[in-house]
């Protein structure tokens, strides 16, 4: 699918239509994977319609094909949120254009809020490290409680709570307007550390399959879901 023919905007009231549709593929994604997006209702999506805090990508046909929304926390957070794109256009480059454009409503709206996500995915963090974003550790982000309380409906919740909000799958990444490196720099020094990256992923999955092996050895159905989400990224 040829980019130039996707539209990457601003949503607006008009498209709460495909609000149950973003939802239903949030869900999906984060089952396949076992982790990542938190669920939010398809109200919470048109919420963030209404109020001009969100992106989406259309066909020039209206097919649905991407969205992200902003969070904020504590006054001095900006969270870029539930980025999601439609199985048909994946690889295609069209994260990379929802991200840029939500940064970009990011800075217009908050300029100087401290900008934030996590991901357990390769891709993303070099879209992010692309922005300007640097890996961080979890003391740096917000620590509002109602942040973390999104993190309820992730399969890993659990480990989260067990290393006490320091450290889980997910790695943590952050533009601070205030103090970060040019985008240019950010991006070499993903380029020259992904392997790097790549194995500190692996490590961090690996490490906590053995927690979940010697957690419970009569919980086995748990245990076995458990397993099948690691794997499934």
């Amino acid at each position: 699918m040829d980019n130039l023919t996707i539209n990457i905007r601003v949503a607006t009231p008009a498209d709460k239509e495909y609000a149950f549709e973003i939802t239903r593929e949030m869900e999906a994604s984060a089952t396949a994977r076992g982790t990542g997006i938190a669920k939010r209702s398809p109200e919470y999506i048109q919420q963030k319609m209404d109020e001009g805090k969100a992106v989406i990508a259309l066909t020039p046909t209206g097919d649905w094909v991407g969205f992200c929304y902003i969070e904020t926390w504590e006054g001095e957070y900006v969270a870029n949120s539930g980025l999601i794109v439609s199985p048909l256009f994946r690889k295609s480059g069209v994260a990379k254009g929802i991200k840029q454009k939500i940064f970009q409503l990011s800075r217009e709206t908050y300029p100087e809020a401290k900008i934030f996500g996590l991901t357990t995915g390769l891709a993303v963090m070099k879209i992010n490290s692309d922005l300007g974003y640097e890996p961080v550790t979890y003391s740096e982000l917000t620590q509002d409680e109602k942040f973390w309380a999104g993190c309820k409906s992730c399969v890993n919740f659990d480990i989260l709570m067990s290393k006490e909000r320091k450290n889980c799958l997910c790695t943590a990444m952050l533009y601070d307007p205030k103090d970060h490196y040019e985008p240019k720099e950010t991006h070499d020094h993903f380029v020259e550390k992904s392997k790097v990256y790549e194995r500190l992923l692996q490590l961090k999955r690996n490490k906590f399959l053995h927690r979940l092996l010697n957690k419970d050895k009569n919980s086995g159905r748990k245990l076995k879901m458990s397993l099948f989400n690691l794997f499934n990224f």
